[in-house]
């Protein structure tokens, strides 16, 4: 596997499609692959992947900072999910969404838009938090899956209000401390050579680096509960690995069976994309975790060119890491994934 895994990712490097990737698999609980290819940035000069490389996680912010930090809340019966968002922020009531549920939001059922640019207004946080507020419903709540950014921006504010702290003080010392992901967080300040450069920016004259690559979240101040997480691989495996064994980590229960398995279930069997809370999970449609891996399988990607996925049923993950966004918007990244991780899941059975 490994030498076929390395040829494959070579050939996308040589193609452009990345610059280079970090991928880590693990089977029954043991590491079976960690690998650094190809390079963390190409222009304006090329310097190597590394496995201690920082990435930015982009949307594997939705669950591995906003997810744990909401099942933590529900393990302490802060909150629930048939809690409604209303109840938190009374605010979020108008236009008609005073029904909408926590649930909606981590199932991506709420009937908020997917995106909105706000950083064309270059609207702070505060600023964009009202335009929620004011934001009227696309489609109707509970009836189609709508990935969308802005329930997740909502989520990490119920989280601050309920906490009466930061989202990143919260998540920092009741996830990340824990399970010693000490290199995991927002607004980095590693040395410029620890970062996997992303894309070029116009305001910047220059690629991003270290800079949130979501231009919402660069502008709410680099916090969100969509985006804004940087780590390197070795704080996801960690990650992984409590998800793997059912919220324990180093023999602590640091969230419960019940939450995790609980996070995994479908939630929208009426819509093609299935989803659990937090999670993506393989549905009858497009998978990025392609053809082969089962039924059972969750996980998420990130648009810069992150994913972690999961496969219970033969006790797998996988963690690809990619700054694809190094080289613009290209679409390749969409037929990598499922072509590597059809690959890797063809030596199990």
């Amino acid at each position: 596997m490994h030498a076929k895994v390395l040829d494959f990712l070579q050939k996308e490097i040589e193609l452009q499609h990345i610059p280079g990737a970090v991928i880590h698999v693990s089977y029954k609980g043991k590491v079976i692959m960690q690998e650094a290819v190809g390079n963390r940035v190409v222009y304006p000069e090329k310097a190597p992947m590394q496995l201690d490389t920082v990435f930015d996680l982009a949307s594997l912010t939705k669950v591995v900072a906003t997810l744990p930090g909401i099942l933590k809340l529900m393990d302490d019966g802060e909150i629930r999910l048939d809690d409604r968002v209303s109840f938190f922020l009374p605010e979020f009531a108008k236009e008609g969404k005073d029904h909408i549920t926590l649930r909606h939001l981590l199932t991506h059922t709420s009937g908020l838009p997917a995106h909105v640019e706000y950083f064309k207004e270059k609207l702070g946080k505060e600023q964009v938090i009202e335009r929620i507020y004011q934001q009227s419903l696309v489609y109707p709540t509970g009836e189609k899956v709508v990935y969308s950014d802005l329930g997740l921006i909502m989520l990490y504010q119920v989280m601050e209000k309920v906490t009466g702290e930061l989202f990143e003080t919260f998540v920092g010392r009741e996830i990340f401390t824990p399970l010693e992901m000490d290199e995991t967080g927002f607004n980095p300040s590693f040395s410029e050579e620890r970062y996997a450069v992303t894309e070029y920016n116009e305001t910047l004259k220059a690629h991003k680096s270290g800079i949130v690559h979501d231009d919402n979240t660069e502008y709410m101040g680099g916090v969100s509960g969509h985006a804004g997480l940087f780590a390197p691989v070795g704080d996801l495996v960690k990650f992984a690995q409590m998800i793997e064994n059912n919220g324990v980590f180093n023999g602590k229960q640091l969230l419960s069976e019940t939450a995790i398995q609980l996070s995994r279930k479908n939630y929208t069997a009426f819509d093609e994309e299935y989803r659990g809370l937090g999670w993506m999970l393989k549905g009858p449609t497009y998978a990025p975790c392609g053809d082969y891996f089962s039924d059972a399988s969750f996980g998420h990607t990130g648009f810069t060119g992150t994913s972690i996925w999961f496969d219970p049923a033969v006790d797998l993950s996988v963690i690809l890491l990619t700054n694809r966004v190094h080289f613009g918007r290209k679409p390749a990244i969409l037929r990598l994934r499922p072509r590597l991780y059809n690959i890797i899941r063809s030596y199990f059975s």
